[in-house]
């Protein structure tokens, strides 16, 4: 097992978890689910059957990872962010494991107590601010705050708001420049 475990947690049969892993107190792993190398779950995760992770993930505390859901790598999942996998729920009426997909984007960011709702995917090095509720697509370096969520600016790779600067978007903290090109960012090239 190249992977640490809490005693506390439970990993079930037929799971891959990759080399130097953390899973922590009171997390279950579930049946069928593969993860990455070098991924944290934090204390009460819960990740079902058949979810996919990727290396480098940070789940932070009481998040629950449903099936249908992928993770590319370095996303981080703040604490008590939520994914659906079923638009039309119902107690009586089991789906069979018949769910909506959602897709994570390698480097995004989902804030504290966020909502991605099902049949979505969120963009790479996107950031859902903390609460926000994503009803829709959510295109790369998007900035997302709001219920339903908007897109309110735009965001470095290295995950700090972009700001306005003449023609380009500047990061301040590392200094890459970017622009605004049909709807989406792109390097700047002036």
């Amino acid at each position: 097992m190249g992977y640490f475990k809490h005693e506390t947690a439970i990993v079930d049969d037929n799971v891959e978890i990759g080399e130097d892993t953390k899973v922590w107190h009171f997390t279950h792993i579930q049946s069928g689910a593969r993860i990455g190398s070098k991924c944290s779950f934090g204390q009460n995760v819960n990740v079902s059957n058949n979810v996919i992770v990727g290396n480098g993930v940070k789940v932070q505390n009481n998040v629950s990872i449903y099936e249908g859901v992928t993770i590319e790598d370095y996303v981080f999942c703040g604490p008590s962010c939520v994914f659906t996998n079923d638009l039309t729920p119902r107690a009586r009426y089991p789906k069979n494991h018949k769910y909506l997909p959602t897709v994570i984007r390698h480097d995004a960011t989902l804030g504290a107590n966020c909502t991605v709702v099902c049949g979505h995917e969120v963009g790479h090095h996107a950031t859902i601010a903390a609460g926000a509720v994503v009803t829709s697509n959510v295109i790369p370096h998007a900035l997302m705050a709001g219920v339903p969520a908007r897109q309110i600016g735009w965001v470095c790779e290295c995950g700090q708001v972009l700001e306005k600067n003449g023609d380009a978007l500047v990061c301040p903290d590392c200094g890459r420049k970017y622009c605004e090109e049909n709807g989406n960012l792109v390097e700047y090239k002036g």
